[in-house]
């Protein structure tokens, strides 16, 4: 069951994604059709999968504002599991390069606004903090992994300063989201996907920025402090 569960979620992810190589050829992309697509592979993800789905909003979150989610990283699950959730109608990833690498998927990330960070690259990294943060001007919400890897047992990991420094410069809220049960579908290192696993996101209250600047090393400390123990409370709460 489990070789044919993550062959069709594999399935549903080429009916999302071919239709914008073939735009990309076409030269007539548009940010819109990339939101519709993405949200459809998310939502049809979490049917063909069974995902028992619960999401708990602990403030309000108006959708013509951009913010900057950061989520804790369980599983690939995670992506298509907050295009399902998350209440924002454009939100774009933050990834690790070697994904742009990819033939055909790397520059469809690209076209899509998808936003390659390279930490080896400081250069690289500033350009991708800047592009980010033109998203964000345009109403775009960017989502990034702190963590920067999948967690191996579901605990949180250190989380990196690079998406602290990526939301002062944009300007907007951090919006912790905690994830937990996508590592029981499909954990690190593993091949197939489990289905009618219980799935519980938790978007929390938007975490001011303003007034930061890339300098105040204290004020980022505490926003990474506030954001990981809002990670902690949320997905280590009950774990063994």
């Amino acid at each position: 069951m489990g070789l044919g569960m993550t062959l069709r979620v594999l399935g549903e992810l080429a009916r999302a994604s071919a239709p914008i190589a073939a735009d990309i050829v076409r030269g007539r992309l548009t940010r819109d059709e990339v939101d519709a697509r993405a949200r459809r592979f998310g939502q049809r993800t979490l049917e063909v999968l069974d995902v028992q789905l619960t999401v708990e909003r602990l403030a309000d979150l108006p959708r013509a504002r951009g913010y900057v989610y950061m989520f804790n990283h369980q599983s690939h699950l995670d992506v298509p599991v907050l295009y399902a959730t998350l209440p924002s109608p454009t939100i774009r990833f933050v990834g690790k390069t070697e994904l742009f690498q990819l033939p055909v998927w790397g520059r469809a990330l690209h076209a899509a606004e998808f936003i390659e960070v390279d930490r080896r690259d400081h250069e690289q990294a500033v350009r991708a903090i800047d592009r980010a943060a033109a998203l964000v001007r345009e109403g775009v919400c960017i989502a990034i992994a702190p963590e920067g890897t999948r967690s191996p047992d579901g605990r949180i990991g250190p989380l990196h300063k690079g998406g602290f420094h990526l939301a002062v410069a944009t300007g907007a809220p951090i919006v912790p989201v905690a994830i937990r049960g996508t590592i029981d579908i499909l954990p690190r290192g593993a091949r197939s996907m489990r289905a009618g696993v219980p799935v519980r996101v938790v978007i929390g209250a938007p975490l001011e920025v303003r007034g930061v600047t890339p300098d105040d090393a204290a004020k980022i400390d505490a926003l990474r402090d506030e954001v990981g123990a809002f990670l902690r409370r949320y997905v280590e709460r009950d774990a063994a």
